[in-house]
């Protein structure tokens, strides 16, 4: 059985294609987001998997989640026909549960289109302004792409920092030197 990025990847790029020409991009990356979450839910995908269910009923179900947690302008709400039509497909094939898979690959694409890329900091210690713009602009000079900088805190590190940007890790922490130094002393 093909896993859920396997299976998501086309649903993301036809979905991108429909959607990159009317400009709409973000609206629907926002809607996607709010999907990833409530598909994860536990009660909800038991909710779905009941059989006597008719896919009418799961799609009024899903719209009206979609409603309560992004507004009844989400695109996946049911005020918007591609929107409904999307879930309609996803329903029928019984691909709704890779949603957070579709909204995953949907996101890269626009961050491709745009020329972005999301970077995570994960440090010991909590970085300042100065910090944070300067590791901005050295991966945007090393990445050649806009950078956006999110921060997190975890002070298992001990000190340095760990970076993330899409399949780019680069490992400062002075835990991975210790391990690193472990290592090589076992060896």
């Amino acid at each position: 059985m093909a896993d859920n990025n396997t299976i998501a990847r086309p649903y993301a790029e036809a979905l991108f294609e429909l959607v990159a020409a009317s400009g709409d991009l973000g609206v629907w990356s926002d809607a996607l987001a709010l999907a990833g979450p409530i598909m994860e839910d536990g009660q909800v995908a038991r909710f779905l998997s009941i059989p006597t269910l008719t896919d009418e009923q799961r799609l009024e179900f899903l719209t009206g989640l979609f409603a309560t947690a992004g507004g009844k302008d989400c695109v996946l709400a049911g005020g918007d026909k591609r929107g409904v039509n999307f879930l309609r497909l996803l329903e029928e094939y019984n691909r709704i549960s890779v949603l957070p898979e579709i909204s995953e690959h949907f996101d890269e694409l626009k961050a491709d289109v745009e020329n972005t890329v999301d970077v995570t900091v994960t440090s010991a210690v909590t970085l300042n302004d100065t910090q944070k713009q300067a590791i901005t602009a050295a991966l945007k000079k090393r990445l050649g792409r806009e950078v956006r900088l999110q921060a997190q805190l975890d002070e298992s590190l001990i000190g340095g920092a760990i970076i993330s940007a899409g399949d780019v890790v680069i490992d400062g922490s002075l835990r991975a030197r210790l391990n690193g130094l472990a290592s090589a002393l076992i060896s």
